[in-house]
């Protein structure tokens, strides 16, 4: 994943509307494939691959009453 790039050359213009309008795109596809696309948007948020291990260290931050 490392070597992955964004292809820049490929650019659409809609309004903030149509942007946040995700509905319409995921409306038409199977349960499988909305499956697929939150698995390959999780993972290039956490940067892994889904052959990668799960790193099981649990970090948290809390705030302490005084």
């Amino acid at each position: 994943m490392e070597n992955f790039k964004m292809n820049r050359s490929v650019v659409s213009k809609s309004t903030f509307e149509e942007a946040d309008d995700h509905v319409t795109f995921y409306k038409d596809k199977t349960p499988l494939e909305r499956l697929n696309y939150a698995s390959f948007i999780i993972n290039s948020i956490f940067n892994v691959t889904p052959e990668s291990k799960v790193d099981r260290k649990v970090t948290f931050a809390r705030k302490h009453v005084k």
